[in-house]
C-alpha cells in the first residue's frame, strides 16, 4: 500500500513564547501526532519545522495556539511549505541569533509542583531556595539579551551538575530546558552577613532559619530577592517598624506586608474572590486589601490606614523564610527615601548598611532591577497603582501599530518609560521619582536594556513639556544627538493613556478628566483639573477646568499643604479677615505665615496659577485638620488622609459650584467649595462629614462639566485617569454618576492611572503627531 504524501513547513510562533516551556510542549506536541522536524528559540520567537502527513499537521497548528503552556501567550502563528527531508525524529535545537523580535517572559511565582519538592525532606532540592521549572521562577530580572537561554542570562555563571544537566535534556521532564535549572550541589547559596558584608560566626543552622530567628528578634533585615533587595522587619513589633521608619527616614507612608499563603493573608484583611485571585495570580503583586479590626499587625506598618498592601511568597526563599518565622513579615523596598531600589550586593551594602542589622544574600546576580508591583480591586477587575515585578516586560497590545520606533521618556514622579513598535507598547518596570542621579542612571539602564532586548531603534521620542523635568532633558539630550523629539501635554498623555489601555481605536472621541497634582500647561500654568475633548488621532481640546487658584511657594505649597489653605482664605476673605477667623489652620501658621502667604498672593511672587485637582485636595485637607498637612511626608499624603476621613461618613449633599464660561471652554468655580467648608468648620460640624460632603461635590462636579461638554460637541464616552482617581471614593462616586447619566465610563485596567501610565499615552500620541507630519 502506498504511504500517504508528507508534507514538511516552517512555522512561527510570536509572542510570550521564550522561558514558558513552549519548546518542550512542541516537541511533546509533535511527538504525539507523529511528526518529525525541530524547534528552537530564535530573536523573533519560536522557529518550528514540522514534516509528516497532512492529517497530524493540521491539528498540530492548532494545538500550538489551543494548548500552549500556561504561562505563554501566542500572538501569532504562520508557517509556509518547505521541501521534505524524509526525516523521522523530532528534536530541539541550539537557538540562533538575530534581530531581537520575541516578547520576554515576566518573572513568575514558584509553582506548586516546586514547593512541594522545597517541603520534601526526601526531595533532592529539599529547602533549596533557587529551585525552578519551565513553570516558573526568574525571568525578565535574569535576562540579559535574546534569545532566552541560559548563556544570556545571568545562570551563565553556573555550570549545571550531571542531574540538573539530565533533566535540562530530558523532554519528559518539567525541567526540560528550563534555563535557569538548579540544585544545591551546582547552583546559587544563599549566605548570612553583618552589615558589612562579613559572614557570621560559625553555626550549623541554615541562614535562612537563622534569619528567621533574627527577625522574630526585632532585627531589620535587608533580603536579596528577584528584582532586589526588601527591607524585612515584624509587623506586630511596633519597635521593630519604627526603627526600620526612623533608619529608612519614611514616617507615614504605609509598608506591605509578605504572607506565606492566602491562609495567612485571611487572618490579617478581609477578602474578596476577585481579590484573592489577584493575590495569587502568577504575578504576585502587592494588593490593597482592608484590614481586620484585630490583626494584631501594629498601628506603625500603616499609620491610620484601613488597609493593608499584602503580597504572598513569590520565591522559594520567601517560603522558607515565612515558614520558619511562622509570621507574616514586613516587606517594603530596599532603598533609601526617594532612591530607587537596591540591587547590586556593592550598593546594597553601601546604601543599607546603616538601616539593616543583618543581609541575607545570595550569589545569583540580579540583572535588571525590578520593584514589586502594587494594585487593587476595582468593580471586579484589577486597578493598577505601580506595574512592575510579575507584569514587566510583557507588552500591552494595542488595535493599531506604530508608524515608527517610539521611545516615550514618561515625567518625574513614579516615572516609567514606554518603548512603541509594531502593535506592542513596551512599558518599562517602576524606575521611581526622577529627582536624583541614582533614580536617573536607572532610568537610563533601563531604556538601554528594553532597546537592546526588543530591539528598537527609536524614530522618535516622546516626552513632557515641562522644560526642567529629568526625563524631558533627556529626551532633549536625544533630540541634540538627532533624534525628532515631540513634546506631549501631561493631561493630553494622562487621556490617551487611559484610552490605549482600554484598547480604544485611534479614532474614538472621548471626553477626558484628567485630575491630579501637577501638569505642565500649555498656557504655562500649572495644570491639574482638566477636561479635554477629542481623540488620539485628531487630538484633544480643552473644554473646562478648575478655577485657576495661587500656588503660594511654588513647590513649597506641595509639601506644605496649610500655604494652600491659606492662599484660598486670604483670596476669599481677605488678609486681615483671615487672621480673625477661628480655624486651626490659621492658628497653627501663625500671623507671620498668614501675612508671607498674602504677600506672595498679592504680588504674584513665586506663586504661579494653577488648576490642580490635587491642590485643592490639600486645601480643604488643611482646613479639615488631618494629618500630614503641616508638611507632607510622601506624595499625596493630605488627600489620602482626607479620603481616610470621609470614608467613615456618607455625604448627604454637595457644596455649591458653578460653571461659567471661560477662554477655553468652561470653568468651576471652586470659591464656593471653600466658603462652605469654612462655614462647616464654624458650625462644629465633624471632620468625616466634611469631607465626605468635599468628595461627593467634587464627583457632581465630573458629571456636571461631562454633562456641558457632551452638550456642545455629541461625545458620550468619559475617560477618568491622573493621580487624584487613586482616591477609590470619588473614582466610585464619579463612575457611578456618569453611567446613571448615561456616558460610557473608561477606567484604567492594565497600567496606573497616576504617571506610572503617562508614558504610554505619551507614546500613542507623539506617534499621531509624527503620522500627521508624514502625511
Amino acid at each position: 500500500m502506498k504511504a500517504p504524501p508528507r508534507e514538511r513547513r516552517a512555522v512561527s510562533v510570536r509572542g510570550i513564547v521564550q522561558g514558558v516551556g513552549f519548546r518542550p510542549f512542541v516537541y511533546a506536541l509533535a511527538r504525539r501526532h507523529g511528526l518529525a522536524g525541530l524547534v528552537r528559540n530564535d530573536a523573533a520567537g519560536i522557529h518550528v519545522e514540522v514534516e509528516g502527513v497532512p492529517e497530524e499537521l493540521a491539528p498540530f497548528l492548532r494545538g500550538l495556539r489551543d494548548e500552549a503552556p500556561p504561562l505563554a501567550v501566542v500572538e501569532a502563528v504562520a508557517w509556509k511549505p518547505l521541501a521534505t527531508l524524509g526525516e523521522s525524529e523530532f528534536r530541539i535545537e541550539v537557538s540562533r541569533e538575530g534581530a531581537a523580535r520575541t516578547l520576554v517572559s515576566p518573572d513568575v511565582a514558584a509553582c506548586e509542583a516546586c514547593l512541594a519538592e522545597l517541603f520534601d525532606p526526601a526531595d533532592r532540592r529539599y529547602r533549596y531556595p533557587f529551585t525552578n521549572c519551565t513553570n516558573c521562577g526568574p525571568r525578565f530580572t535574569i535576562t540579559r539579551q535574546v534569545p532566552y537561554d541560559r548563556a544570556t542570562t545571568t545562570m551563565a555563571a553556573f555550570e549545571m551538575c550531571p542531574e540538573c544537566r539530565a533533566e535540562y535534556d530530558d523532554p519528559a521532564d518539567r525541567r526540560f530546558h528550563a534555563q535557569p535549572n538548579a540544585c544545591p550541589a551546582c547552583g546559587p547559596r544563599v549566605k548570612l552577613l553583618d552589615r558589612f558584608g562579613r559572614e557570621l560566626g560559625p553555626s550549623a543552622e541554615d541562614p535562612i532559619r537563622r534569619a528567621a530567628r533574627m527577625l522574630r528578634g526585632a532585627a531589620v533585615l535587608a533580603v536579596k530577592g528577584l528584582g532586589g533587595y526588601h527591607l524585612a522587619c515584624d509587623p506586630f513589633d511596633g519597635d521593630a517598624v519604627r526603627a526600620l521608619r526612623g533608619r529608612k527616614v519614611r514616617q507615614d507612608k504605609p509598608f506591605a506586608v509578605m504572607c506565606r499563603d492566602v491562609i495567612q493573608a485571611r487572618r490579617l484583611c478581609r477578602l474578596s474572590p476577585e481579590e484573592e485571585k489577584l493575590l495569587t495570580s502568577p504575578a504576585r503583586p502587592i494588593v490593597l486589601l482592608e484590614r481586620q479590626e484585630d490583626c494584631g499587625v501594629t498601628e506603625e506598618v500603616a499609620p491610620r490606614q484601613n488597609t493593608l498592601g499584602v503580597m504572598l511568597a513569590y520565591t522559594p526563599l520567601h517560603h522558607l523564610l515565612l515558614g520558619d518565622a511562622g509570621i507574616p513579615l514586613v516587606m517594603t523596598s530596599g532603598n533609601r527615601s526617594d532612591e530607587p531600589i537596591a540591587y547590586k550586593d556593592e550598593e546594597a551594602f553601601e546604601r543599607l548598611g546603616d538601616i539593616a542589622d543583618f543581609f541575607l544574600v545570595h550569589d545569583r546576580e540580579v540583572h535588571m532591577r525590578t520593584d514589586d508591583s502594587v494594585t487593587r480591586v476595582q468593580r471586579g477587575g484589577p486597578y493598577p497603582i505601580r506595574r512592575s515585578r510579575g507584569y514587566t516586560p510583557a507588552p500591552l497590545a494595542l488595535p493599531e501599530g506604530f508608524a515608527r520606533h517610539v521611545l516615550a521618556c514618561g515625567g518625574e514622579l513614579k516615572n516609567t518609560f514606554c518603548l512603541g513598535r509594531d502593535r506592542h507598547a513596551f512599558m518599562s518596570h517602576h524606575i521611581g521619582d526622577l529627582e536624583n542621579y541614582e533614580t536617573l542612571r536607572s532610568f537610563r539602564e533601563g531604556v538601554e536594556h528594553f532597546c537592546r532586548l526588543f530591539d528598537v531603534r527609536p524614530e522618535l521620542v516622546a516626552c513632557d513639556l515641562h522644560p526642567d523635568y529629568l526625563s524631558t532633558r533627556y529626551a532633549r539630550e536625544l533630540e541634540e544627538a538627532g533624534y525628532p523629539v515631540a513634546g506631549v501635554q501631561h493631561h493630553h498623555a494622562h487621556v490617551a493613556g487611559c484610552l490605549a489601555d482600554n484598547g480604544q481605536p485611534l479614532s474614538e472621541r472621548a471626553i477626558g478628566v484628567a485630575l491630579d497634582g501637577t501638569g505642565y500647561g500649555t498656557d504655562g500654568a500649572v495644570w491639574g483639573g482638566e477636561f479635554l475633548e477629542g481623540s488620539i488621532e485628531g487630538g484633544f481640546e480643552r473644554r473646562a477646568h478648575l478655577d485657576y487658584m495661587p500656588l503660594p511657594g511654588g513647590a513649597a505649597a506641595i509639601r506644605q499643604p496649610w500655604r494652600m489653605a491659606l492662599a484660598q482664605l486670604v483670596t476669599l476673605y481677605g488678609e486681615e479677615e483671615t487672621l480673625r477667623l477661628p480655624l486651626d489652620v490659621v492658628r497653627k501658621a501663625g500671623e507671620r505665615n498668614v501675612r508671607l502667604v498674602a504677600r506672595l498672593v498679592e504680588h504674584g511672587l513665586n506663586t504661579p496659577p494653577t488648576s490642580s485637582a490635587g491642590r485643592l485636595f490639600d486645601a480643604v485637607a488643611a482646613l479639615v485638620g488631618v494629618p500630614g498637612t503641616q508638611r507632607a511626608t510622601y506624595e499625596g499624603q493630605a488627600a489620602v488622609e482626607l479620603e481616610l476621613a470621609a470614608k467613615r461618613t456618607a455625604a448627604a449633599r454637595r457644596y455649591p459650584f458653578r460653571l461659567r464660561p471661560g477662554e477655553e471652554g468652561w470653568v468651576i468655580e471652586t470659591r464656593e467649595i471653600i466658603a462652605g467648608v469654612v462655614e462647616d468648620l464654624l458650625a462644629g460640624c465633624p471632620k468625616g462629614a466634611i469631607s465626605a460632603r468635599f468628595h461627593r461635590t467634587v464627583a457632581e462636579m465630573v458629571a456636571a462639566a461631562c454633562e456641558r461638554i457632551r452638550e456642545a460637541s455629541g461625545t458620550g464616552a468619559v475617560a477618568l485617569s491622573g493621580g487624584t482617581f487613586q482616591n477609590m471614593l470619588l473614582l466610585g462616586q464619579a463612575t457611578e454618576l456618569l453611567e446613571k447619566r448615561g456616558f460610557e465610563v473608561y477606567t484604567h485596567r492594565r497600567v496606573p492611572t497616576n504617571d506610572g501610565g503617562l508614558a504610554l499615552g505619551q507614546a500613542v500620541l507623539a506617534d499621531r503627531v509624527f503620522r500627521e507630519e508624514g502625511e
